[in-house]
């Protein structure tokens, strides 16, 4: 079995460099050729075209941030469905239901099958190989994928064979991971001001009820230093909100929580760019506080 992957950037990059570690035989594109040619040193195949690749490999997987693209290395001229090999894609990025609906209905229509397997865990996740997968459609690639997830993530759940029931898992997921960040900055922001320790209110809310990734790894690793480089672009997390929005809507559901962090993130990305870190929320609060969370960590 030999697998492709399209995308070698912020994820996609370690991924690839942790499957291809381990003994894989492995091709990758990217539209980058100074990423890509960064892997030559590894002895990975490259091709040029996600159609070259369809027809090198059993199984492509996309590792794309953007909509378009990830549709178009299906459907384009070049795309997937014009290779002769592949008869499985696998799709690692969050795009929302409506995007796996149509892309599974592509597919099959050619006689290959879809996995939907939208990941979390961010860059650290992805370079220590500790991603956490969800999945959706069809078995017969999640089982051959196994081998796979088994180097990239801590754990990869099926959920069903229904496509896009990944997409709103995603969704689920992110909405309480941006959520728990916000809410923890926020709160640690009022702490700073009122002259508490942030490693001493980390050490607290670590050890109680408070506990969540942000306190753990975010705040700690990429705010406590000043750094801001926890490596999600803001624009990014713009887009995963915008999906959640869209799919509260089509399933008819409140999202109170979710327009107010929605909101939060939007403003901060209009402070400090499309480009900055998910972290750089905590500049937007503490500038709204008039307090700036000390650096405790080098």
């Amino acid at each position: 079995m030999r697998f492709g992957i399209i995308g070698v950037g912020a994820m996609g990059r370690p991924i690839s460099e942790n499957i291809a570690n381990a003994g894989y035989d492995l091709v990758i594109c990217d539209t980058n050729n100074a990423t890509t040619n960064a892997f030559l040193k590894h002895d990975i195949k490259i091709a040029q075209t996600p159609k070259e690749m369809a027809c090198q490999v059993d199984i492509v997987i996309s590792c794309l941030p953007s909509l378009t693209a990830a549709t178009d290395i299906v459907t384009g001229s070049d795309g997937v469905i014009s290779g002769k090999r592949a008869k499985s894609f696998v799709n690692f990025g969050t795009f929302g239901s409506a995007y796996s609906v149509e892309i599974a209905d592509i597919l099959s229509k050619s006689g290959r099958a879809f996995l939907d397997a939208p990941i979390s865990g961010g860059p650290p996740g992805a370079q220590a190989g500790t991603l956490g997968i969800m999945c959706s459609g069809d078995k017969s690639v999640y089982d051959a994928m196994e081998p796979i997830f088994q180097i990239i993530c801590k754990e990869a759940v099926f959920l069903n064979e229904t496509p896009g029931a990944a997409q709103t898992m995603k969704l689920v997921n992110n909405i309480i991971s941006f959520g728990n960040l916000a809410i923890a900055l926020e709160a640690m922001t009022l702490g700073a001001k009122a002259g508490l320790d942030p490693e001493k209110m980390l050490q607290v809310i670590n050890t109680s009820s408070g506990r969540n990734t942000a306190t753990e790894v975010k705040i700690p690793n990429h705010v406590l230093n000043r750094e801001f480089d926890y490596g999600a672009a803001m624009h990014i997390i713009e887009k995963d909100l915008d999906l959640w929005r869209q799919e509260a809507e089509y399933l008819e559901t409140p999202m109170w929580l979710g327009s107010i962090i929605r909101t939060l993130f939007r403003h901060s990305m209009s402070e400090f760019g499309r480009d900055s870190d998910i972290t750089a929320l905590a500049l937007s609060l503490e500038k709204m506080a008039g307090i700036k969370i000390p650096k405790t960590r080098s």
